[in-house]
């Protein structure tokens, strides 16, 4: 029988002086990715999305409305069991990522190129992508 896990979080970005730096976890299986996390009965997207960033990275962030991608595939350790996770595109303006260490033993925050390189799956390099030509479709209309 198959069922479906949903989890939701976010491309987070800071702008600062004309440039972009992102934020990076690494998750206890040492693949780096976005902050995420298991949507609980009864929260939006977007509330699960703040919720797990601030739990994970201790960031208060802001999403902005109109980015929405998702990623679905197959969990390796639950045979027959899906996983779609929903990403946002959301900005900070203060304080820097602090990981939980439990769930998140690492967070940074990098440059564009830089993310590119350390996401190892290319829907998560694509996702990036997207999110940083939205950023830059935004920063093109103020």
């Amino acid at each position: 029988m198959e069922g479906m896990e949903r989890s939701c979080g976010a491309v987070i970005f800071k702008a600062d002086g004309g440039s972009r730096t992102y934020v990076l976890i690494r998750q206890k299986k040492g693949m780096w990715g976005f902050p995420k996390g298991h949507r609980e009965p009864g929260e939006t997207e977007e509330e699960t999305a703040l919720r797990e960033i601030g739990e994970e990275v201790g960031l208060r962030v802001r999403i902005l409305p109109g980015f929405r991608r998702t990623e679905e595939y197959w969990i390796a350790k639950k045979p027959g069991v899906r996983k779609e996770v929903v990403y946002f595109c959301a900005t900070y303006e203060e304080g820097e990522p602090v990981p939980d260490g439990v769930e998140v033993p690492e967070a940074v925050t990098v440059p564009l190129e830089t993310a590119l390189t350390m996401l190892s799956l290319e829907s998560k390099r694509q996702i990036l992508r997207d999110a940083d030509a939205f950023i830059q479709e935004q920063e093109d209309r103020a």
